[in-house]
C-alpha cells in the first residue's frame, strides 16, 4: 500500500507575470507581456487614454506552497491601470506559505494605478507577501491593497490566518515609505480592541505622486461620507507623512469596507473603479 502524499510533497505553483505600459500616441498600451505558471493578463477596451490589465489566476487561489511574481511598469509618459479579475483566495496552508512577490516601476511622467481586489484569506491559510515600488520623481503611483480573514457567510467569524507583508517604496531613489506587518491568529487578534476591534477587512491605501498632498481634503470626506452611512461599522483614516499620501480603513464587514475603497478610488482618480470590482 502506497504511503499518503504529503501536502509538501504535492507540486506546487510557480507563475509569473509581467506587463509593460508604454505610450503610444495620445493612449498608452501593454508594449510588453509575459505569462507563466497559470496566471494570466486580460485587457479591456482602455476608457480615456490609460491601458487597464487584469490579472486572472486560472487555477482560482492559492494553497500553500505556492509562489507567484508579479512585475508591472509604466513607462515614459504612459499611463496603466493593474487590477484582478476576482478576490484572491489563499487556502490553508499545510506546509509552507503562499508567497506573492511584486514590483512596481514607474517613470518619468508616467502613471500607474495598482488596484486588485481583495485578498481572501480562508481559516489555515498563511500568506507571505512583499511589495516593492521604485517611483520617478515626475511619475504617480496609487496603491489599494485590501485584505478579508474569512468567508463570513459560511459562518468563519473567527479564523486562524496569518499574514506577513512587507512594503518597501522609494521615490526619486530615497525609501519614502517602509511597513512591515505580521499578524498571527488573525480572528482572534483582529478581536482586540487595541488591534481591529473586531474588524474582519482592511485596507491600505497610498498615493506617491509630486501632488499626492492636494488629494487629502477630497479622500478624507469621501471616507467620512462612508463612516456616516448606517450599517455595519467603518473606520478610516488619512494623512500625508513624508510626501505621501496613506489611508487606512477597517470594518467587520467586507462589502462595506469595499463601499469605502469605491469612494477612496472616486476621490483620487477622479474616475470610476474597474468594472470587475463591481
Amino acid at each position: 500500500m502506497n504511503a499518503p502524499t504529503l501536502p509538501s510533497q504535492l507540486p506546487r505553483v510557480r507563475a509569473s507575470i509581467r506587463c509593460a505600459f508604454a505610450r503610444a500616441g495620445s493612449r498608452s498600451e501593454a508594449a510588453e507581456t509575459f505569462e507563466t505558471g497559470g496566471w494570466r493578463l486580460r485587457f479591456p477596451r482602455a476608457r480615456g487614454g490609460a491601458c487597464e490589465a487584469v490579472i486572472v489566476n486560472t487555477g482560482g487561489g492559492m494553497a500553500g506552497g505556492d509562489r507567484v511574481e508579479i512585475a508591472i511598469s509604466a513607462r515614459e509618459g504612459a499611463s496603466g491601470l493593474a487590477t484582478s479579475q476576482s478576490q484572491e483566495k489563499i487556502y490553508r496552508a499545510g506546509g509552507e506559505p503562499c508567497e506573492v512577490r511584486t514590483r512596481l516601476e514607474i517613470a518619468a511622467g508616467a502613471r500607474l494605478v495598482w488596484a486588485p481586489q481583495e485578498t481572501l484569506l480562508f481559516e489555515g491559510a498563511r500568506l507571505d507577501r512583499r511589495l516593492e515600488a521604485e517611483v520617478d520623481e515626475t511619475g504617480a503611483l496609487t496603491l489599494f491593497e485590501a485584505v478579508a480573514f474569512g468567508r463570513l457567510a459560511h459562518g468563519e467569524t473567527s479564523v486562524d490566518a496569518a499574514l506577513t507583508d512587507r512594503w518597501r517604496i522609494r521615490r526619486g531613489g530615497r525609501l519614502v515609505f517602509a511597513e512591515a506587518l505580521r499578524l498571527e491568529n488573525a480572528g482572534a487578534t483582529l478581536d482586540r480592541p487595541a488591534v481591529g476591534a473586531g474588524a474582519r477587512a482592511l485596507a491600505t491605501i497610498l498615493r506617491i505622486a509630486p501632488d499626492a498632498a492636494a488629494g487629502l481634503d477630497g479622500l478624507r470626506a469621501a471616507l467620512a461620507e462612508v463612516e456616516a452611512e448606517p450599517g455595519a461599522r467603518f473606520e478610516a483614516g488619512a494623512s500625508v507623512v513624508d510626501g505621501v499620501l496613506v489611508a487606512r480603513l477597517a470594518s467587520p464587514s467586507p462589502q462595506r469596507l469595499r463601499a469605502g475603497l469605491i469612494a477612496a478610488f472616486r476621490a483620487l482618480e477622479n474616475a470610476e473603479p474597474p468594472r470587475v470590482w463591481f
